[in-house]
This record gives C-alpha cells, sequence and structure tokens, in this order.
C-alpha cells in the first residue's frame, strides 16, 4: 500500500487544508444537492445537515474514521412517495426513525459482537455489492458526460463529450504527471480546468453555451435555510425502516473500502457499532432540521484513494465548509452553475474506484472462485444489482414499497450465502485436488 500523504490524524498546514477541504465539498456536492431537489426538501438545508452530520459522525467515531455524510439516493423513491401521500413532514418523521434504529442495532453489535455480521456478510457478498454500487453508477456518470440534464432522451450531445472527455484527462494528467502539492487534489484541479475550458467553448461556440450565471446573480450573499420539522405516523416509519436494512449494508460495504483504502480495519477500531451510531445520529439529526437521511458518500472515498489524503481535519474542514455555504447563497449558486459533463467526466474516475475497490476486496481476502458456492453467489449479486431487479410489497394502497437494484441484490446475496451449503465448497476442494494429481506427469 503507498505511504498517505497525511494520515487520519495529521492536520494539513493552512494553505494544504482549504483547498483538500474543498476538494472533498466538489465531490459530494452534486449528489448532496440532488436529493433534495428531487424529492422536495431544501437544497440549503441538505447541505447544512450533511455538515452537521459529518461533525457529530467525528466526534462519535472520536476523531478516527475520514467519512463525509451526505444525502442518500436510497431513500429518494420513499421520499417521494411519502411525501406525496401523507406530507414532506411524516417523510422527515420516518427518516428520524431510521437514524434511531441504526442506534439500536448499533448497541446489538456492541453488545454481541460482529460475528453474526461476518456470517451475515463475508467478503463474498460485501465484495460483490461494492461492485455493483461502483458500476450501477456508471450509468449515471456516462449519462452526465453525455447528455443534456443527463436525460438520454435529450439526445447526443458532442460538446458535453468533449467537456467530460477533457475534465477527465486533466484529472488524469494532474495525478500521473504533476509533482508535490498538485498530485494530491486532481479532482479540484479537475474540475477547475474543466470549468474553464466549458467557459472558454462557451464563448467561442455559442450553441455549447452551458453555463448560466443568473441564479448566481439573482442569489442573496447570505441567508437562513428554511428549516422544516418531522411528524410521525406508523406506514411511513415502516416503509422507511424496510430501506434502512439495505443502507445498513450500504453502511458496511463503505467502511469496509474505506479500511482497504486507508489500510486500518475500522470495523474493530473505532468499531462497526461507532461508525454506524455515528451514521444513525447524523441521519437523524438531518431529519429534525429537514434535511434527507444521511449515508457515507462512496464519491469522498474515491478522492481519498486518488490523492492519498485520509486526514479527518480535512473531512472535518469540507463538513464546515459546508454549514458555511448553506449560508453564503451566492457561493452555493456558483458550485451549482458546475455544468454537468464537468461532473460526469470527474464521476468516471470516481464511480470506476468504487467498483475497482470491490475487486480489490475479494482478491484481497482470498475469496476462491474456482468454488461454486462463491462463484454463484457473485454471480447473482451482479446481475441483479446491475441489471436492475426489483421487486414490489404493497404496504397500503397507493403506496408500496421497492426492493431493487443494490438493495435487492444485497438482500438475495444475504440470503444465498445463509442457505447454500459450505459443502459445495469442500467438494470443490476435492476435484481441485483430484484434477491436479491426474494433470502430474508419470514417472
Amino acid at each position: 500500500m503507498s505511504k498517505p500523504v497525511y494520515d487520519v490524524e495529521q492536520r494539513p498546514p493552512l494553505a494544504r487544508w482549504i483547498p483538500l477541504s474543498f476538494q472533498h465539498v466538489f465531490a459530494m456536492f452534486s449528489a448532496t444537492v440532488l436529493v433534495p431537489l428531487l424529492t422536495g426538501l431544501n437544497p440549503a438545508v441538505a447541505l447544512f445537515t450533511s455538515g452537521i452530520g459529518t461533525l457529530l459522525y467525528i466526534a462519535i467515531t472520536g476523531g478516527k474514521v475520514p467519512t463525509y455524510l451526505g444525502s442518500s439516493f436510497a431513500y429518494i423513491a420513499p421520499l417521494i412517495a411519502v411525501s406525496a401521500s401523507y406530507g414532506v413532514e411524516y417523510a422527515l418523521g420516518a427518516g428520524f426513525c431510521v437514524g434511531i434504529f441504526y442506534l439500536f442495532v448499533a448497541l446489538i453489535i456492541r453488545q454481541a459482537g460482529t460475528r453474526w455480521l461476518d456470517r451475515m456478510l463475508p467478503p463474498v457478498v460485501i465484495g460483490s455489492v461494492i461492485i455493483v454500487i461502483g458500476l450501477k453508477l456508471a450509468p449515471t456518470a456516462m449519462n452526465m458526460a453525455m447528455y443534456p440534464f443527463a436525460d438520454p432522451s435529450q439526445g447526443y450531445n458532442a460538446g458535453f463529450v468533449l467537456i467530460a472527455a477533457v475534465t477527465l484527462g486533466i484529472a488524469i494528467v494532474s495525478m500521473i504527471v504533476l509533482k508535490g502539492f498538485f498530485t494530491v487534489i486532481p479532482i479540484l484541479i479537475g474540475i477547475a480546468g474543466g470549468y474553464l475550458f466549458a467557459l472558454i467553448m462557451g464563448s467561442f461556440l455559442p450553441v455549447f453555451s452551458i453555463i448560466d450565471f443568473t441564479p448566481v446573480a439573482e442569489a442573496s450573499w447570505f441567508g437562513f435555510a428554511k428549516f422544516a420539522f418531522p411528524k410521525f405516523s406508523l406506514v411511513p416509519i415502516v416503509t422507511f425502516l424496510l430501506v434502512s436494512m439495505a443502507t445498513i449494508a450500504e453502511h458496511l460495504g463503505d467502511t469496509m473500502v474505506l479500511s482497504k483504502v486507508v489500510g486500518r480495519d475500522f470495523y474493530k477500531n473505532p468499531g462497526i457499532h461507532r461508525t454506524l451510531a455515528g451514521d444513525g445520529a447524523a441521519t437523524a439529526l438531518a431529519s429534525l432540521f429537514g434535511g434527507p437521511p444521511n449515508t457515507t458518500y462512496g464519491e469522498n472515498i474515491g478522492a481519498m484513494a486518488i490523492s492519498r489524503v485520509y486526514s479527518v481535519w480535512v473531512i472535518g474542514g469540507a463538513a464546515v465548509v459546508a454549514i458555511l455555504l448553506s449560508f453564503i447563497q451566492k457561493v452555493g449558486a456558483l458550485i451549482q452553475t458546475i455544468p454537468t459533463p464537468v461532473m460526469g467526466g470527474i464521476s468516471m474516475m470516481l464511480f470506476g474506484i468504487i467498483a475497482s475497490a470491490g475487486i480489490r476486496t475479494v482478491v484481497e481476502s482470498g475469496v476462491d472462485y474456482t468454488c461454486k458456492r462463491n462463484l454463484t453467489i457473485t454471480s447473482v449479486i451482479l446481475v441483479i444489482g446491475i441489471g436492475g431487479g426489483k421487486i414490489f410489497f404493497p404496504i397500503t394502497e397507493g403506496l408500496n414499497f421497492e426492493l431493487a437494484d443494490v438493495a435487492l441484490a444485497t438482500f438475495v446475496g444475504i440470503v444465498l450465502n445463509l442457505i447454500l451449503p459450505q459443502s459445495l465448497n469442500e467438494v470443490d476442494e476435492e476435484q481441485h485436488t483430484v484434477d491436479e494429481a491426474e494433470s502430474l506427469p508419470e514417472v
């Protein structure tokens, strides 16, 4: 493993600390504000709660885990459904209960240990799920890089592809060619370079002009976010709790990926119960202010893998910046002018790293794919997760719970791991021995 530029406890000098923190802000920004934009919540509140939640997470984990928490995509469908049927306040109440449920599961882990989790979620399951998480995001990156509004129905746009390619190229060159401090902020350099290229391209070719500064001009310099407060009802709570089973698995996977990236076992120190409790507390707090449920962000893990900067101080700095941006409206509006293809180009790198981390998990864990059991589990997880499998559970009239994609693949993977006999591996090992013996030359 490469030596870190800044390890978890190390605090960079201020001149490096600020741009490194901004790099994480850029990595999380589009996803964090996209969830409230899709679900009718306030983007400024989402920024505020992601920053506050990240600082709370850092405090609960004792400053030992460099993780950024932002808006969870897993709750987009239930947020929209519950808000339409009951009102947004009841969706917030359900999100609060998810955070409390996380804390309950964390308490069980603290008392009973993680052996039952290891039985449910061995490396063959977790690694396969992580691969699905990364590859499932791949179409999102390509849509952002190729189509206006990331919508294929809008038609292919050559200007988008060019901007995305230039952004990705700048980031790759920055990571490989540049020396010193510049090698640890390739994402920031890539976004800045892609943004500048898009500006220049738009000035010479108006047909490709995709940056609109109108929101910046119209935004106030300072303003308070419009907070909302939760209400509670049984059906929304049940809906969100079912989804939380998948997001708990996502948390376990992200924590394992981060452990691999940083080179520390966060499952043991500070303990998965503390990381899950931090995630739950952040989600509960977000719902109290009117923000969407939080989750650990793979984009920021990817940024750390590229830069080799694992400092919790840098993550904390990004959280403070997010809080400030929620009040400095012009800066937030300026960041929102970053063109979609610029983020698409960067996402090609970030999402690919997530999938690669899953491959690394199964390889370093010694998962043997000559064994039918392992091969079956991974095959089914990949096909269901990437193929878009989904099932529906009716909860009440007009409201269904959907288990789809990553969540369904995780559930099926857990079930297969529990019901497929270990003897399948033993049979394969015996056959492998026979095959080796038969392949030996006669003496």
